[in-house]
């Protein structure tokens, strides 16, 4: 086979999140609390992404949002829980040979990457789970799966330019085509739109809307500040405040001014215009 494939708080019901068995989730959580110097940045965890999912994870500063995007791409291990990724559970898997199924974008991996790669090659290298490329020698498929991502991402045209030189949205774009790169299984953005301009913004979320629509695209995790940078497509939320679940379930029941104002701890009403969501204060 290919190695690639096609390019008041109210909680909702927890048959929703809790108790999706593990064998029909791409990611299950179970009871996650992740401790850090006495302090529990997570806490209590349980949820469910399935394969046809598109969830947004939103929350304010320290809710514990790229700590649950760490757990579920493998690179955190929860104090106490359970993790299913991939229907293996982390802890009893080489989490090495699971990684390349779960694509990564976050800032912390994107400062790894060397300012005279070329763009091209930060996206091939992703490949074989390296940083910066050496003497790797690499298949005419992993050639043309990267040209083909370039493409859909809008950046062909920078293929040999230094990663250095890039505008953020260039970047974000360029990082968002790596972790593509293996075909993964989940897909995971840590505040992919996070420092750009309104145009390099508004770009981006069209690209993800349509990435979001593709059936044959992976199950996607978006974390993100802003309610305006959800994308078209997003199916279901998150809501976290003090790493523990404020909500979670379907977009539309989850992401009210309510529900918001609980987790952000200021009166919010929220505005549905079409596909897209805007929030303002009261």
């Amino acid at each position: 086979m290919s190695r690639y494939g096609s390019i008041g708080v109210v909680l909702v019901d927890p048959v929703n999140v809790v108790n999706t068995p593990p064998h029909e989730a791409v990611i299950h959580l179970d009871s996650v609390t992740l401790t850090r110097d006495g302090v529990d940045l997570l806490s209590d965890v349980s949820w469910s992404v399935r394969a046809d999912e598109r969830w947004v994870v939103l929350g304010p500063n320290g809710a514990g949002k790229t700590t649950l995007l760490s757990i579920m791409a493998g690179r955190l291990y929860p104090s106490r829980g359970i993790v299913h990724l991939l229907g293996e559970r982390l802890g009893a898997v080489d989490v090495f040979e699971l990684r390349p199924r779960l694509g990564l974008s976050s800032a912390s991996l994107a400062d790894r990457i060397p300012a005279e790669e070329t763009v091209a090659d930060v996206v091939l290298t992703s490949a074989y789970s390296v940083v910066g490329r050496f003497s790797e020698q690499y298949e005419a498929v992993d050639e043309w799966r990267g040209r083909a991502l370039l493409t859909q991402l809008g950046i062909a045209h920078l293929a040999q330019r230094r990663y250095g030189t890039l505008s953020e949205g260039e970047r974000k774009r360029t990082q968002i085509a790596r972790a593509l790169m293996t075909d993964p299984e989940v897909l995971l953005l840590d505040e992919p739109a996070a420092g750009l301009d309104l145009g390099a913004r508004e770009d981006l979320v069209r690209r993800l809307a349509a990435l979001a629509a593709d059936p044959d695209s992976p199950a996607q995790v978006l974390v993100t500040h802003h309610v305006e940078e959800i994308p078209p497509g997003i199916t279901h939320g998150l809501l976290l405040r003090g790493g523990r679940i404020i909500a979670a379930g379907k977009l539309s029941e989850v992401i009210t001014g309510e529900q918001l104002s609980a987790t952000f701890g200021v009166p919010l009403t929220v505005r549905y215009d079409e596909s897209r969501i805007f929030a303002r204060a009261i």
